[in-house]
């Protein structure tokens, strides 16, 4: 069985999927391009199609991520051109690997995220943001399943800037002259903290409430790098795997290892 790993859109109007519709529409994709797909045992048999931290309804993103495990073994980039012409525009495969290592998911830990404040000047954005900063702990609440919870939105922000608005980029909403950016790096912490979270901690530290909802955009997720606090590509070591599997370096291993010649 081999398994690849596929990066993958949410942009522009598309962005209002829910988890839900992206999966039909992705196992409609595999059908059309005949992917040779495994599947689960049981009564119902479905595609083995795993996904890894799902942006939630209503955010864009650049940096989705999932996992198919197939019966016949597939050239990575052939199959993304496939799924992605059998994908609608905004739904995008953006890139495509075989999976050589484990754990996609706990290389997850953490997002960068754009924030679009139209309607909120940059200069009151910045302050919002030195306050949110200055805080030891922000407390949020949000409604759940089991009640209105309270929790520290503060503690899993490690970058929150602010700066002015160059255009839009989904190409859907008009710039209001006033339009604040905010980037943002979240850790995935227990509870998840949220970009509506840190919105909602703006507004109790520095009363900040833009006059419209956020167009929120996920940027990039994968690990934290704790010595340069970027967050690192999490296909990449399955890029090197693959790469130091090939046949190529195989071979020129032997003549490159040190002391390789000599007598």
């Amino acid at each position: 069985m081999q398994r690849i790993r596929l990066r993958y859109t949410k942009r522009g109007r598309l962005r209002f999927t829910s988890h839900r519709d992206f999966q039909r529409a992705f196992e409609r994709a595999l059908r059309r391009a005949e992917v040779p797909m495994a599947y689960s045992a049981g009564f119902t048999p479905h595609p083995k199609v795993s996904y890894a931290n799902a942006a939630p309804t209503g955010t864009g993103s650049e940096a989705e991520y999932l996992e198919i495990a197939l019966t016949e073994a597939r050239d990575p980039e052939t199959l993304r051109v496939l799924l992605d012409e059998s994908l609608p525009a905004g739904l995008d495969i953006t890139d495509a690997v075989e999976a050589r290592t484990s754990g996609l998911a706990d290389r997850l830990t953490a997002s960068v995220w754009e924030l679009r404040l139209e309607g909120v000047p940059v200069e009151d954005a910045e302050k919002a943001v030195e306050a949110f900063l200055a805080a030891e702990t922000v407390e949020v609440q949000r409604k759940t399943k089991n009640g209105v919870r309270t929790f520290d939105a503060r503690s899993a922000v490690t970058e929150l800037t602010a700066g002015r608005a160059q255009g839009d980029p989904q190409g859907d909403r008009p710039l209001d002259s006033a339009c604040a950016i905010l980037r943002l790096v979240v850790r995935h912490v227990t509870p998840a903290v949220r970009p509506d979270d840190v919105l909602s901690g703006l507004r109790a530290v520095a009363d900040l409430a833009p006059p419209v909802p956020a167009a929120v955009t996920r940027l990039a997720q994968g690990l934290f790098d704790e010595e340069s606090g970027t967050v690192t590509d999490p296909l990449a070591p399955d890029r090197e795997a693959v790469t130091a599997a090939s046949p190529t370096a195989a071979a020129t291993a032997p003549a490159t290892a040190p002391g390789a010649g000599t007598a």
